[in-house]
């Protein structure tokens, strides 16, 4: 199984969740909707997928059939999250020391 064209959409943290994903599986299925949230205990992030509460039941849009498919998703999700807010962070220094030294 491939996973490519994995897209983050970062939101404002929300009880753990920290932004969107997408991805296109074996260039023939794209999946989207998908949550990725910090850990509890700040080691990195966990993906879920999307479902919705009809009455008192709670139904699944889609999910992986098998522990290495869920592997294959996440792992490329969270590079991509890892990748993005590393990114994001470094910006934030260098945007952060220019302001700071101009001062």
């Amino acid at each position: 199984m491939t996973v490519s064209e994995v897209s983050i959409t970062p939101v404002k943290p929300t009880d753990g969740l920290v932004a969107f994903a997408s991805c296109v599986i074996d260039g023939q299925l794209f999946i989207g909707s998908l949550g990725v949230h910090q850990r509890l205990d700040g080691t990195g992030y966990r993906i879920t997928y999307p479902t919705k509460k009809v009455g008192s039941r709670q139904l699944n849009f889609y999910h992986p059939v098998n522990k290495e498919a869920g592997k294959l998703i996440e792992q490329a999700i969270v590079a991509k999250c890892l990748e993005l807010f590393e990114r994001s962070d470094e910006q934030y220094d260098r945007h952060s020391k220019a302001t700071h030294t101009r001062t």
